[in-house]
């Protein structure tokens, strides 16, 4: 679907999502997943490459209260028996150093937890998602075109749940779509499939930095 008029990605109006990069998925986490920790350099080299195109960044995370109340519930179980997983205000929660703007502040749980965005520097900013989809129960979508874009590529952890259950429900809304494919953990070949069928474009992360860098100027 390369080029197609409606799906095509627009890299003047596009924003970075990075799901659930958060020190505790990484490896010897507390809810390690396979695969993240290995991506962590493309990611870096990702977001950097948003940062000197001054497009947006979500980055979205999960943070898990004490008692397990807001947890999805196939994970429920497991932290009323006391386990430690993304608990706000640990340094498991907070963002892979990988991805932190140079000075940015720790993870504000009490702004997150209550739907608050909170801004770590010039257009970046952290998203709390209380399930798979970024969407879900959050202002994402109201944010995003608050901010002109039409466009998102999705990068992080893990894809069969949060990265793919985001995607879903971006094309829901008619965002055009790209996956940041060497950027994003456990996605195999079916995946790769079953999103291009749907019109979400396959590049990595040299294609899309080489697009920022093609894209003329946001207008306005």
């Amino acid at each position: 679907m390369a080029n197609d008029p409606y799906t095509s990605a627009d890299f003047s109006s596009v924003a970075l999502l990075t799901i659930d990069v958060q020190r505790d998925v990484l490896d010897g986490g507390a809810i390690e997943l396979p695969g993240t920790s290995a991506v962590l350099p493309r990611l870096h080299g990702l977001v950097e490459a948003f940062r000197r195109a001054g497009q947006p960044i979500v980055h979205v995370v999960r943070l898990y209260e004490a008692g397990g109340h807001n947890a999805d519930l196939c994970r429920r179980a497991r932290i009323e028996g006391g386990a430690q997983l993304l608990c706000p205000g640990t340094l498991g929660a907070e963002l892979a150093e990988e991805l932190r703007p140079e000075g940015a502040p720790g993870l504000d749980a009490e702004l997150l937890l209550t739907g608050g965005l909170q801004e770590l520097g010039p257009g970046e900013a952290v998203l709390y998602k209380p399930r798979w989809s970024a969407f879900y129960g959050t202002r994402l979508d109201e944010h995003l075109r608050g901010v002109g874009v039409s466009s998102l590529v999705v990068a992080g952890c893990n894809f069969p749940n949060c990265p793919r259950a985001t995607l879903l429900d971006a094309s829901c809304r008619d965002f055009r779509l790209a996956l940041a494919t060497d950027a994003v953990s456990r996605l195999e070949d079916r995946d790769l499939a079953q999103m291009a069928d749907i019109g979400v474009a396959l590049l990595g992360v040299e294609e899309v930095s080489a697009a920022l860098t093609a894209a003329p100027p946001a207008a306005g």
